[in-house]
């Protein structure tokens, strides 16, 4: 994540907006979280926000527009596509997930199926292919958007913080530990909680 940050943090304003939302939206539209979430660049994106490269509002409306066209997308594909799509995928441990999941729980799977890593990117292609509403998955597909697009450029930006104080205290080095220590906390608190709710 750090070689991420340097690399983003060496571009422009406008576009690191561009790379953080394009991520985002290829995960989603194209199943790209196998080679990079896209809530590592929001969380990076953050983390930018803080140093002031980008603005924390703006970013977040682009990540939170970005994921809703992203999903867009998959739920088109999986929705023209139907069975054969599906079918071409059938030994993905995670395409399983995704299609059990929007049996199990229909729109709620759109929701929390956004919180959960490489799910997320086949939910809304197997939302398109179950034949789900799109007016009823565009609605759970927007409000899990919002929450996780806001939630993981804060979630950045809160770390950032951290940053920045340890650094102003006890040194460069340190201040990277407790950055990190506080990034993979946060993780482990909403896997756990995440966790427990399915449980």
């Amino acid at each position: 994540m750090s070689a991420l940050t340097h690399w983003l943090s060496e571009l422009s304003g406008p576009v690191v907006y561009v790379v953080v939302a394009a991520l985002v939206f290829a995960e989603d539209a194209f199943f790209f979280g196998f080679v990079l979430p896209g809530e590592t660049a929001v969380i990076v994106g953050g983390v930018l926000a803080r140093q002031g490269v980008v603005d924390l509002v703006w970013l977040s409306a682009a990540v939170v527009l970005a994921a809703i066209a992203g999903d867009g997308v998959g739920y088109e594909i999986g929705r023209r596509l139907g069975p054969r799509f599906a079918g071409g995928h059938r030994q993905t441990t995670q395409v399983e997930k995704a299609r059990d999941l929007v049996r199990r729980r229909g729109p709620a799977a759109v929701f929390f199926g956004r919180f959960i890593a490489f799910v997320r990117s086949f939910v809304p292609a197997m939302a398109g292919v179950s034949e789900m509403r799109y007016r009823r998955f565009l609605l759970y597909n927007a409000l899990g958007a919002l929450l996780w697009g806001v939630g993981n450029a804060v979630l950045g930006y809160v770390a950032g913080a951290a940053y920045e104080r340890a650094e102003g205290l006890v040194g460069r080095t340190l201040a990277l530990v407790v950055a990190v220590l506080v990034v993979v906390a946060l993780v482990v608190w909403r896997v756990r909680r995440h966790r427990e709710r399915n449980s």
